[in-house]
């Protein structure tokens, strides 16, 4: 968004963003011009401009509420009063904790070197009991707050809970700092195979298997100019789309399953490098690993470590891709 964003503008751009895209357009001039018209009313009578609009947006009360009269959605369930806080934190939790839970519960199983079966069960059995706690206790909460008619500050609205209006077009910035990081992914690449990271008694020690080399090196090398071209194709097209966002989730995909499957096969990292690392870990690494033995050692519980972080961030970018597009679609 631009720094001159006024207050008439985010209201505006909340209340319509969750209406049909067809019926967008006509309720924001609507709005825009009645916010214009009581606006000036008020400056006739003296008030400055800042006040006049904070009153006139405060007065028109929580964009959610206004969206839900244009669309004539009826907020049931909880109850009118809290009905959007509840919805607002039930969306929200059900996005981070069941995802949380999958995860940790995913990696403790990993570790352990449970069953793949046992890990995808215990998982998804655990993810779905948050859930289902989430919705239960969230819920409670609001139904006591609504039978006892408290009074707390989470109901209460004004014009300072407006969202930023959310840019989803792709900028000369993003471009540039994505080609950059592609660029230096490439040169990390070069750099261990030739001259190393490490380097014992003057002789580079590659942290890559070598083995990789030319064929294993060379997919990754698509991969990175790929994901160089969909960044300068999205910058031509000015945005995301659903398209735009499939293909995100494809190349995403793909490097994932390129480290996993190498990760797996123990085939990923230089073992050279990992005797190297035991060697200097001296007798104190050796008796950790010892005791991470019944998790196949303390490199297998780090590549564990490393393999779901890698998947991690996979999945926001995939999820950052799909709501970019959905976004770009309504507004």
């Amino acid at each position: 968004m631009t720094a001159n964003t006024t207050l008439t503008e985010r209201y505006i751009a909340a209340t319509v963003k969750s209406l049909r895209p067809e019926a967008q357009d006509d309720v924001r001039a609507e709005l825009a011009a009645s916010i214009g018209d009581a606006v000036e009313a008020r400056l006739e009578q003296g008030e400055p401009r800042d006040e006049a609009e904070r009153a006139v947006l405060t007065a028109l009360g929580d964009p959610g509420v206004l969206a839900a009269g244009y669309a004539d959605r009826p907020l049931h369930l909880i109850g009118p009063r809290f009905y959007l806080t509840w919805w607002r934190l039930l969306k929200l939790l059900l996005w981070i904790v069941p995802v949380c839970v999958l995860g940790a519960v995913a990696l403790g199983k990993t570790i352990s070197n449970a069953p793949v079966g046992e890990i995808i069960s215990s998982s998804i059995l655990a993810a779905g009991g948050a859930a289902l706690h989430i919705c239960f206790w969230t819920t409670l909460v609001f139904v006591v707050l609504e039978r006892t008619g408290s009074s707390t500050a989470i109901d209460r609205w004004d014009v300072d809970q407006l969202p930023e209006v959310a840019d989803d077009g792709a900028g000369r910035n993003e471009l540039i700092a994505s080609l950059v990081f592609l660029g230096i992914a490439a040169g990390a690449l070069l750099w261990d195979r030739f001259r190393g990271f490490v380097v014992i008694d003057g002789e580079s020690l590659p942290i890559l298997d070598p083995q990789l080399w030319p064929w294993g090196i060379g997919a990754l090398f698509v991969l990175i100019a790929a994901e160089a071209v969909f960044a300068i194709v999205i910058r031509r097209r000015g945005g995301w789309s659903t398209g735009v966002a499939v293909v995100n989730t494809v190349l995403a995909l793909a490097f994932l399953a390129w480290v996993l499957v190498l990760l797996l096969r123990g085939e990923l990292v230089n073992p050279e490098f990992l005797a190297h690392i035991v060697a200097a870990g001296g007798e104190g690494f050796a008796a950790g690993d010892a005791g991470a033995a019944d998790e196949g050692g303390v490199f297998r519980i780090l590549a564990a470590l490393l393999g779901f972080g890698i998947a991690l961030g996979v999945g926001w970018d995939i999820v950052d891709g799909w709501r970019k597009a959905v976004r770009r679609r309504r507004g």
